[in-house]
């Protein structure tokens, strides 16, 4: 292999100039395209592995034959080293490191502190406000369930501070006995600090204190014989008990921990991680990492560790289903992160080891799950090509569609399907540039589309691999597949096929009909290719119309405000806070305006006058 030799000739005269010091090493093909990410000890002995060893992995071999360039990055020890290595895979997702997808921030309850009336919130990203957080939760539906019981309990407000401010009678919520109404002052600051104290005890682990605490409130009003509080209190005693069932207190006392199991079948993996926070189960969330065949499972299982915690505040305690290599060295890396002790272990016995075995069970059915999901995806994807007569098996379906009112806010949308299902990560949105298009070009918009679509996708070709689509689908009738067409046949790509879905002339579905090669198409209502590919153009069709709200809501916010002068980034953003929207701002009175940080009398005046003369 030519370029094998190529590349380990390259590594070899690199290796002279390497300081014998730990560090990560980047592995560069065509156009800088980073095909791996290593760390190690000693960089020079890692890459003389490389250059030397005759017996190297396929995958090993693939890759040395593609590279190009090497470059190094030396630190100060073997555990930084890790942790920067794990920053740059997630930063560069090389294509022969084990990948971890669907990685994202995950969603924490937050109770604000500097406040005469503190807000229940959920809260994403940087924790850079004054108050406290709860979490992580492993999903969205789980955090925004517990705000919901904590309501209950609790009668926290959960309105921002524009709506509370400017309330003159209490929300639905009072009435329904989900807030305690301190918007009007239906009660005082020191009866509603005591509520959120209670419920920031709840969420530190502390529920048996509120339990007992509710119940001799509750005891106490009914000898008083005030009935209607005492059946409140046991209202809200009632929603501790089922969000202490649901979150099933964990009976090991696991203060801070996450639990991680691997299961692996038919070359796939799933890793199942359980978020336990004071002594509660705050859910579990599947991962399918991306890696080669040829990876082990304590491989993958390393790796994944690493670029979970790279982003995330590390638990104190972490049980695994498996023993993995490096596990001193991840223990030195992540305890270096956090600056505190950091247990991780493998649990052999007891109620940790039934712990385990609990995520990995759920971690199996995950699996199970994916794989039937997948093979359903292909068995599909083959009853399009026998359907259409196709010349292949597509396995990588590119969909398009269009959205705007009257020409304005013109948005393109791509959706991206293959036998995972579909790809979020490879949606893509278009702003239309054409301004010559005349409004509803429909025909007008799809053309620019595919243009700059597959322009690039020539373009990155010549530097390296580029994804290309096996099967395109467009919204629309014949002209839309004419358009299509020729654009597809004028970069060259006429091995496409294209598919084009035309609503029938009521719009109802199942009444669809399909342009393939000029040839219209008809499937039975009662098909299952016919609701897949419903499903496609819906999904292309959602994308749009969200991606065309974004830009017409930004749009809007920025015509009303950007057109007044002496308006700028700050007092915008002031603005917006204070008022929560354009609309608002738009209705607000003169008094309103000057009370908004940064707005004096003076500029207050001329927005007023900008809306009102």
């Amino acid at each position: 292999m030519k370029d094998l030799d190529f590349g380990k000739e390259l590594i070899k005269k690199k290796i002279p100039f390497i300081s014998n010091s730990p560090g990560v090493y980047r592995m560069l093909g065509k156009k800088d395209q980073v095909l791996y990410v290593g760390k190690a000890k000693n960089l020079p002995n890692r890459l003389n592995s490389y250059a030397k060893n005759k017996n190297l992995p396929i995958r090993t071999e693939r890759m040395l034959a593609l590279t190009e360039n090497l470059e190094i990055i030396t630190t100060g020890s073997e555990a930084e080293a890790l942790l920067l290595e794990a920053n740059l895979i997630k930063k560069f997702k090389p294509k022969f490191n084990i990948l971890l997808k669907d990685d994202k921030s995950f969603p924490y309850i937050f109770i604000e502190k500097n406040s005469n009336w503190p807000q229940l919130s959920k809260h994403r990203g940087k924790k850079n406000k004054d108050g406290y957080y709860f979490g992580p939760f492993a999903s969205v539906g789980s955090a925004n369930w517990t705000i919901k019981i904590l309501q209950k309990v609790f009668l926290l407000r959960i309105c921002n501070d524009s709506v509370f401010k400017n309330r003159q009678r209490a929300c639905i919520l009072y009435q329904i006995k989900r807030c305690a109404g301190p918007c009007v002052k239906h009660i005082n600051k020191n009866e509603y600090s005591a509520l959120v104290s209670d419920a920031v005890k709840f969420l530190s682990g502390k529920s048996k204190d509120i339990q007992k605490k509710l119940s001799l409130e509750m005891e106490k009003n009914s000898i008083e014989m005030n009935y209607e509080k005492a059946a409140t209190i046991r209202d809200r005693i009632k929603a501790l008990t089922q969000i202490q069932s649901s979150q099933n207190v964990s009976s090991l006392n696991l203060e801070n921990a996450d639990v991680i199991s691997i299961a692996q079948e038919a070359s796939k993996t799933c890793i199942q991680v359980f978020f336990y926070r004071s002594k509660q189960n705050w859910g579990n969330q599947s991962f399918f990492p991306s890696h080669d065949d040829s990876h082990s499972i304590e491989e993958i299982l390393r790796s994944f560790i690493v670029q979970f915690y790279e982003n995330k505040n590390v638990p104190s305690e972490i049980l695994l289903n498996k023993k993995i290599n490096d596990l001193k060295l991840i223990k030195i890396a992540l305890e270096k992160k956090e600056k505190k002790i950091i247990s991780i272990k493998t649990p052999t016995k007891g109620n940790a080891l039934k712990l385990s075995k609990m995520a990995e069970k759920n971690a199996k059915e995950a699996l199970t799950r994916k794989i039937f999901d997948s093979e359903t995806n292909i068995k599909l994807l083959n009853q399009i090509a026998e359907k259409f007569k196709l010349n292949v098996l597509p396995r990588n379906v590119e969909v398009y569609d269009n959205s705007h009112i009257s020409g304005t806010n013109s948005v393109g949308a791509l959706i991206f399907f293959n036998t995972e299902g579909f790809l979020k990560q490879r949606y893509r949105k278009f702003n239309i540039k054409n301004i010559n298009l005349k409004g509803g070009d429909d025909y007008g918009m799809l053309k620019e589309v595919l243009k700059r679509r597959f322009a690039k996708i020539v373009e990155n070709k010549k530097h390296g691999d580029i994804l290309t689509p096996d099967l395109v689908i467009v919204d629309g009738g014949k002209g839309q597949y004419s358009i299509s067409r020729k654009i597809l046949d004028e970069y060259g790509f006429h091995d496409i096929p294209i598919i084009a879905i035309a609503k029938g002339k009521k719009r109802n579905q199942g009444d669809e009909t399909f342009i393939y090669r000029e040839k219209n198409i008809k499937l039975n209502k009662r098909e299952p290719l016919l609701f897949f590919l419903q499903r496609l153009r819906d999904e292309a069709h959602r994308f749009a119309i969200n991606s065309h709200r974004i830009k017409r809501k930004k749009s809007v916010s920025k015509s009303l405000l950007d057109q007044i002068n002496g308006i700028g980034r700050i007092r915008k953003r002031s603005l917006l806070n204070y008022f929560g929207s354009a609309k608002a701002i738009e209705s607000a009175s003169f008094d309103d305006l000057r009370k908004v940080e940064g707005i004096e009398n003076s500029v207050a005046q001329k927005i007023h006058d900008f809306f009102h003369n």
